[in-house]
């Protein structure tokens, strides 16, 4: 069994006395020792366990998934680290599939696909829906197939990580990450793992709906950076869309029924203008944008080169 002695594993918490044990024992088990769990104000036993079985604790200093991944993250020194939940829904025992793309330098970050071996109960219908619609949209707008972008368990390098400018507070993390990778072209690589259903008596920190919705919103305005035609273009789509059907019913109201309407022909001239301004701002903003992703490239030849 390989010792992954320069890897860490971080391992976000809130209440999770019931599994934080087991996942623990099963990350040492698979050749990681080095567990540093970050915990989110937990009202039971979790970081007494967790310090129990050997692994580093601190507690967090702010709220969310996402502000815990950054502390933990600034607290880690090792080259690689493995980002797993700590409910025991991701097995501890597959890390090497996570892990040894990144040793053999063959990914900067490697995404564990949840849906390649999803156990009945783990997942909601409706999640499972969403999670589709999110992944497809992820792919529609910045171009990239990482096959489950919003699960938790994945590994990186943290030189790659530190190339992230991430602000997500909750589970926006994980969305931010991949576009992250995106946007910088970090080398990826999609392997597959189990996702189980979380034990009985264990509370969910997920809201569905509301983090869903979080979710989607992020993934939509991150567009703005990464791909600014997709992001203004839309916008500027929709109200040409509006701007066209106002003045499709002012011009029926005219040539029809004999009614003008003087303000709203305005209002639907300024809407459509509108309209067009923004897409053509999306092309131009596209434009730069692909002029500095061509810079940024150069200059790291340049940089790998001294």
């Amino acid at each position: 069994m390989t010792d992954y002695e320069d890897v860490c594993a971080l391992v976000p918490t809130r209440n999770e006395s019931k599994t934080i044990g087991n996942v623990v024992d099963g990350l040492r088990d698979a050749g990681v020792d080095n567990v540093l769990v970050v915990d989110g104000h937990s009202r039971d036993q979790t970081r007494e366990i967790a310090r129990d079985k050997g692994a580093r604790v601190i507690e967090q200093s702010g709220e969310g998934k996402g502000q815990a991944v950054r502390q933990g993250v600034s607290h880690i020194d090792s080259e690689y680290v493995l980002l797993l939940d700590g409910d025991a829904t991701n097995p501890p025992e597959q890390a090497p599939r996570l892990l040894d793309p990144l040793v053999a330098g063959d990914a900067d970050h490697v995404v564990g696909d949840r849906t390649a071996d999803m156990q009945p109960g783990a997942m909601s219908r409706l999640n499972q829906v969403g999670n589709k619609l999110i992944n497809r949209a992820f792919v529609r707008i910045h171009g990239e197939d990482y096959g489950d972008i919003l699960s938790g368990y994945r590994a990186f390098t943290t030189d790659s990580f530190d190339r992230m400018f991430l602000s997500a507070e909750g589970f926006g993390i994980e969305t931010e990450m991949a576009v992250e990778c995106a946007r910088h072209g970090i080398p990826v690589e999609v392997v597959p793992t189990t996702y189980r259903p979380r034990p009985e008596g264990s509370e969910t920190n997920l809201h569905p709906i509301s983090d869903g919705a979080r979710i989607i919103l992020t993934l939509y305005s991150l567009a703005k950076t990464s791909n600014p035609l997709f992001y203004f273009g839309s916008i500027g789509a929709g109200f040409g869309a509006l701007g066209t059907a106002l003045a499709a019913w002012i011009g029926y109201e005219w040539f029809v029924r004999g009614i003008s309407h003087e303000a709203l022909t305005v209002v639907a001239g300024v809407v459509l203008l509108l309209g067009v301004q923004l897409l053509i701002f999306g092309v131009l903003s596209d434009l730069v944008v692909t002029l500095h992703r061509e810079q940024a490239r150069r200059i790291e030849r340049l940089q790998s080169e001294d």
